[in-house]
């Protein structure tokens, strides 16, 4: 029977082998744009994902509360019907960073998908689809926040 230090010494031991021909897994990693998240209006947005000014679509959806008690954990929903969607966004107007979550979108899942996002101060939601021949289309709505989420 082998002591708890041996198999430790040992587990070492193979994790030093496996990280040396590389065969340790990597951690994973979204693949994301750092121009889009640092962009402060729609404009700069656009210019950071390579697409043009959305148009209002009924196609595109947005739930979310009215009033949110709590700005720091504000339950939306996106979801579209138009056919090809590759990606949906949700923003927030008036927060420091407007893009709040960005999720690429394939066949194989439904184009419907909700979240909790920060938000520090009311403003509007912004649900924007993409689809894959880079059209784009929103929808929108305001959310009135009582408590600040970003220290207010």
């Amino acid at each position: 029977m082998t002591s708890r230090r041996e198999m430790l010494a040992r587990s070492a031991s193979v994790a030093a082998a496996l990280a040396g021909l590389g065969l340790l897994p990597t951690a994973a990693r979204a693949d994301w744009s750092q121009a889009a998240f640092d962009a402060k209006t729609m404009a700069d947005l656009t210019k950071a994902l390579g697409v043009a000014m959305p148009a209002e679509s009924k196609d595109v959806t947005i739930t979310g509360p009215d009033i949110a008690e709590n700005g720091a954990v504000v339950p939306v929903g996106a979801a579209t019907t138009l056919p090809n969607a590759k990606r949906l966004l949700l923003l927030v107007e008036k927060n420091p960073s407007m893009l709040a979550a960005a999720f690429d979108l394939s066949d194989a899942v439904e184009a419907n998908l909700s979240t909790r996002v920060k938000m520090g101060q009311s403003s509007n939601v912004i649900a924007v689809a993409i689809t894959a021949d880079n059209k784009v289309f929103f929808a929108q709505k305001e959310i009135k926040v009582t408590l600040g989420g970003c220290g207010g």
